[in-house]
């Protein structure tokens, strides 16, 4: 199954990639760009580098600095590494360097950080550039460069494009932004809850504490379970004939997402 939960690590923190990669999450996206101050781009790739190069190295994910920055060539180079194995590429507005991420970094995933109006704009285009899994929306990035307040229904549309242009594209479900509040499991599990409602597959975290919530969220609950599994049964009891549960006809996209609901259940909450 595709990773429920994405946790960022500050680049210039090297420390803490074994404890991220101990969290739960699902994946772990060592940051060299927004958690990363100008003054120590540098070094945070050096000691990146020198974690890639030691005995604990795996599978992590890299967020590199902008196309546009002084910093992302050396980045991306250092993406090429056998242990990483995704590059995020942050303020996503040009195919061509999705392209060029890919050519350098062979063999992994790319995934395009959508953080402003030009980005929304062309992301079919995004969607379809080589290597591209699955969509991920920077939604405070978003909010700034739109002047939007709010994140629940003045969100919503931006949203719901990037769950149809991922469905266009085949792409997997994309991913939803972060949630800012630290300490306030509440506001991730609604958050979460939200963002499984509107099609979203995953969910970006900015501190260990939030992923067992994020991943419990996209798991499906007991009665949902029961009533896949009550479908599932009805329809081959049936034997190709026409049945209904509680009162409701089973057909095709029915019984699809009663078997999506089974699938996603035997994920483990961690």
């Amino acid at each position: 199954m595709p990773p429920r939960s994405y946790l960022f690590v500050p680049g210039d923190r090297p420390d803490r990639i074994d404890k991220a990669l101990c969290s739960g999450a699902d994946a772990v996206i060592v940051d060299l760009e927004d958690a990363v101050a100008p003054p120590d781009k540098d070094r945070a790739r050096d000691a990146l580098a020198a974690w890639l190069g030691s005995a604990a190295a795996r599978g992590v994910i890299v967020r590199v600095n902008a196309a546009n920055k002084g910093w992302f060539a050396d980045d991306l180079r250092l993406c090429a590494h056998p242990a990483v194995v995704g590059v995020v590429v942050p303020k996503a507005e040009d195919a061509e360097v999705l392209g060029a991420v890919a050519a350098v970094a062979t063999g992994k995933a790319v995934l395009p950080l959508i953080e402003t109006a030009v980005g929304f704009e062309v992301m079919r285009a995004l969607a379809g550039a080589p290597a591209v899994q699955r969509l991920l929306f920077g939604s405070i990035d978003f909010q700034a460069d739109l002047g939007i307040e709010g994140d629940d229904d003045a969100l919503l549309a931006f949203r719901s494009r990037f769950v149809l242009v991922s469905r266009l594209a085949g792409l997997t479900a994309p991913v939803d932004g972060v949630t800012t509040a630290l300490g306030d499991d509440a506001a991730v599990e609604h958050d979460t809850a939200r963002a499984r409602r509107l099609g979203f597959g995953a969910k970006l975290c900015i501190h260990p504490r939030q992923v067992a919530v994020v991943n419990r969220g996209f798991l499906p609950g007991a009665a949902e379970i029961d009533w896949a599994r009550r479908v599932l049964d009805a329809a081959e009891a049936a034997g190709g004939a026409a049945v209904a549960v509680d009162g409701r006809m089973v057909d095709a996209p029915v019984l699809l997402r009663a078997r999506r609901v089974l699938a996603l259940a035997a994920q483990p909450a961690l």
